[in-house]
């Protein structure tokens, strides 16, 4: 049994990644190898079950520590914002897609020349106007950038503090 929090446990599977990376490249480049006939050499240092068994106990750990990680996130509450982990973060990217639209919302002009090119031929200019209220469109975003700060620290705070257990063996 192993205590961590969510942040370490990440760290951990990276960990793991790069480690199962060593082996998948060494299988790549040392599982098959080239004579020329009459040649002897040395062959690589390949073992295939013994790297074959080390990916498998890396993935075991890494399904392991995935599976804690995914239950700590459903059924941990940030204090703050009395939501869970998992739902915390499903609505941060939906709040982003949102403050995204209302960025390029905020950006424009509320009048604005069509591009000239695509009126060519025409004999009058076309302008494009919002159809928005521009104020209230920088305050929503104002409000959305402010609540995907609030929950970001959440998390943080969460992720760097709160352990719970992994079983592993």
């Amino acid at each position: 049994m192993k205590e961590l929090t969510s942040a370490a446990a990440n760290k951990w599977i990276r960990s793991l990644e790069d480690e199962k990376s060593y082996y998948l490249s060494l299988e790549d480049t040392a599982s098959v190898y080239v004579l020329a006939d009459g040649e002897e050499v040395e062959k690589p240092d390949y073992d295939y079950e013994q790297v074959s068994e080390a990916i498998a106990k890396i993935d075991e750990k890494i399904r392991k520590i995935r599976h804690a990680v995914n239950v700590f996130n459903a059924t941990t509450v940030l204090e703050e914002i009395q939501i869970t982990i998992d739902e915390a973060l499903v609505k941060m990217a939906q709040l982003n897609i949102r403050k995204n639209k209302l960025d390029s919302m905020r950006r424009r002009l509320p009048k604005e020349r069509v591009n000239p090119m695509l009126s060519r031929g025409k004999s009058f200019v076309e302008y494009e106007y919002t159809n928005y209220d521009n104020k209230k469109v920088l305050e929503d975003y104002k409000e959305f950038s402010k609540e995907i700060m609030n929950i970001q620290l959440a998390l943080d705070k969460c992720n760097q503090t709160t352990t719970f257990s992994i079983e592993l063996e």
